[in-house]
């Protein structure tokens, strides 16, 4: 009996203690309550997520059975302010998933993928909570509430009703298997990716086999060799990587064998290979949304975004194709006779020819490329650029900090000010690519903003991209397409940091998904312009600005191959909207199957030789990993609505204050509070309208 009660003690002293050493067990005590990177460790998760889990299912349960009749209080902002615990392990460890992975977290997360879904069921289908949803929502516009949080339980409803609230038991008990199956499938999908775009490397040996490359790239491939104990130049599949060597080089057999390893990744079987997972997610999606009484995933998605249904989406990537068509088939053309021209004999442009020649073009007729302007494009540069702007713009000020913790070394933390040099919100960067960072860039936040009690909880915002590294002999001096990919994520990270709701879930990014896209691509604008470029785009040796005529060629090559860019974008649109708008099951004999459906949902815009063993659905993140499944159209919806924003600022300056402030009350700080044509109206007055980007691309309607 002693010794029980012993044993009974020192088990409880134990628990009392790794309580207290795991992190996410308390609210963290860091600057503006920044998560404590250093302190957490791998074993830290999974006892936090189950925590996390029992606390917020306490919180339900007594939300739930509460006799009180249901008001907003005592059930929407209950339920809004509930899972705490959860919350912070979740933007923790999802965030480092994607940013700085590893085999120990992709396994901890398989074995949480089941767990979270069953735990988001657990809540979506109970039915004593979703009847004090549903009794709210009947009679919101008569309980005195305010428009933000009408919007609030709506938005709650709407979810209940989206997982299978209103669904029969035996339904319910469908959905919750149907989708804990998905969870899996879709996670396993990103990892594969990651997986196998890590597995490729192409080591080179013979200097011969670095024709045509410049020097800052030869470097670059030799600094890479050297961090993984090797000799010679290596090239992978990392977006700096790839996409210099397609533009530079000039040896076509070593393009070829770097565009197929890019354009088969995930397809050509062994463990990493996603067809079955294809399989798997669209038919899994097909029958959640037959469940909830759709013919198709894209009607049961578009329901609740800016384009309504499939026809809205459709009208758009049709319309787009119509106006950029003969455009890019001219560019197409274009790029063959001069490829011919170069090479003295007639050349068919593969797909991996288009980087290389239609750069040596764009060259030729502009007298600009990377390799020109890489200099005037050192990041620390670039960053004064950027974070100038936002004060230009909206008076914010970006204060390095280092108390706060980063989560590697590499990333920097700055305090985010407003114009009265008030605290607005932390942002994290994080600029080159690691072996556990997915590919591609992103915004993320680690902690959203929301006011309660009267206090203003400010966000926590990161934006993570895969750009040029710096070299022994050079700092990172980026492309102009990782300059705009800069000022994309910022858009986002601007919305995320000048948000001012009420409630965390309406904040920031969380809008719908055609409309997200706004801030990002509004961003993109200012990089063709001369006045803006002028005053970061510095010579990273000399301190000299970019010349006048070089300036001139780059606001002159805006627009160069438009069409081309246009219709691979769309493209991805026809093919997102293929899969998910099935009305049957696909059936796949094999992987051709895939490649196959992909070559039929992609012909129309097709404008180079189709590979047969290609694939791009296989390696699709977007749409299959991510939040992009019948939604990758919003891309091109938002860059409509971005040049008819933008035009506003043509005509009144594109400094002009006054309509900064407007953009930024209407757009950037109102998150999901209104429906996304009353905010836009708002700003601009009008409806977007396509004629606009046209106009912008010097493209005849």
């Amino acid at each position: 009996m002693k010794k029980s009660i012993v044993t009974f003690f020192l088990i409880m002293m134990m628990t009392i203690a790794f309580a207290e050493e795991n992190p996410f067990f308390k609210p963290f005590d860091r600057p503006y309550g920044t998560a404590p990177f250093n302190d957490i460790k791998m074993e830290h998760f999974e006892p936090a997520f189950e925590k996390g889990m029992e606390e917020h299912k306490v919180e339900i349960d007594k939300i739930a059975s509460n006799s009180d009749a249901p008001t907003f209080a005592n059930t929407i902002a209950a339920m809004e302010y509930s899972g705490k615990t959860l919350n912070r392990v979740s933007s923790v460890f999802f965030n480092l998933l994607s940013a700085e992975s590893n085999d120990e977290m992709m396994e901890i997360s398989q074995r949480l993928s089941p767990k979270l879904s069953a735990h988001s069921n657990y809540i979506n289908l109970n039915e004593d909570l979703f009847k004090r949803v549903k009794s709210i929502y009947d009679e919101r516009n008569s309980l005195g509430l305010t428009p933000e949080q009408i919007r609030l339980v709506e938005k709650y409803y709407e979810g209940f009703e989206n997982s299978g609230a209103t669904l029969s038991p035996e339904d319910k008990e469908k959905y919750r298997a149907l989708t804990m199956e998905l969870s899996k499938a879709t996670l396993e999908f990103g990892q594969n990716v990651l997986r196998e775009t890590n597995a490729f490397e192409m080591l080179l040996t013979d200097e011969s086999d670095l024709a045509g490359l410049p020097k800052s790239v030869i470097d670059a491939a030799a600094a890479k060799a050297k961090s993984k104990g090797k000799e010679g130049w290596l090239f992978d599949l990392s977006a700096p990587s790839l996409s210099a060597f397609m533009k530079y080089s000039s040896r076509r057999d070593l393009r070829e064998k770097l565009y197929m390893a890019n354009s088969t990744k995930n397809i050509k079987g062994g463990e990493f290979d996603n067809s079955e997972n294809i399989k798997k997610i669209v038919n899994l999606r097909l029958e959640i949304a037959k469940l909830l009484g759709y013919d198709s995933f894209s009607d049961y998605v578009l329901k609740n975004r800016m384009a309504k249904n499939a026809d809205g989406v459709f009208g758009l990537l049709d319309r787009l194709a119509e106006a950029f068509g003969p455009v890019a088939r001219k560019e197409v053309n274009d790029v063959k006779q001069f490829a011919s021209q170069m090479e003295g004999k007639e050349i068919e442009i593969m797909p991996w020819d288009w980087s290389y020649y239609s750069e040596k073009l764009k060259d030729s007729r502009f007298g600009v490329n990377d390799e020109m302007t890489r200099p005037y494009f050192e990041l620390e540069n670039v960053k004064k650029g950027v974070f100038g702007l936002a004060t230009q713009l909206y008076g914010l000020q970006f204060v390095e900090n280092p108390e706060i913790e980063v989560y590697h070394p590499e990333v920097e933390a700055f305090d985010v000010l407003d114009e009265k040099g008030e605290f607005l919100s932390v942002l994290y960067t994080d600029f080159h690519p690691r072996e556990g960072k997915r590919s591609g860039a992103w915004m993320s936040s680690f902690k959203g903003q929301y006011i309660k009690n009267g206090e203003d909880s400010r966000p926590h915002i990161t934006i993570v991209m895969n750009f040029t590294r710096p070299t022994e002999t050079e700092p990172a001096l980026l492309t102009f397409s990782e300059v705009n990919t800069f000022l994309h994520e910022f858009g986002h990270a601007l919305h995320g940091m000048l948000t001012k709701t009420t409630y965390e879930s309406l904040s920031g990014t969380s809008v719908y998904r055609d409309f997200v896209e706004l801030p990002s691509h509004f961003m993109e604008n200012w990089l063709k312009e001369k006045d803006y470029l002028d005053k970061f785009a510095f010579h990273y040796q000399t301190g000299e600005k970019m010349p006048e005529d070089l300036l001139q060629s780059i606001v002159d090559a805006a627009n160069y191959n438009v069409g081309y860019a246009t219709l691979r974008q769309l493209s991805f649109g026809y093919l997102d909207m293929a899969w998910h708008s099935l009305k049957e099951p696909f059936e796949m004999d094999n992987s051709k199957s895939i490649i196959d459906f992909e070559t039929k949902a992609m012909e129309r815009v097709q404008l180079l030789p189709i590979i047969e063993e290609t694939c791009m659905s296989t390696s699709f993140n977007h749409i299959f990993s991510g939040g992009y499944a019948a939604g990758y159209y919003s891309y091109k919806w938002a860059e409509v609505m971005d040049a008819d924003a933008f035009s506003l600022f043509k005509e009144n300056g594109i400094f002009d204050k006054a309509t900064a402030d407007s953009f930024r009350k209407n757009i950037l700080e109102r998150g999901n509070t209104e429906e996304p044509e009353v905010l836009y109206k708002r700003f601009r007055g009008r409806e977007a309208s396509i004629d606009a980007l046209l106009k912008r691309s010097g493209v005849n309607k």
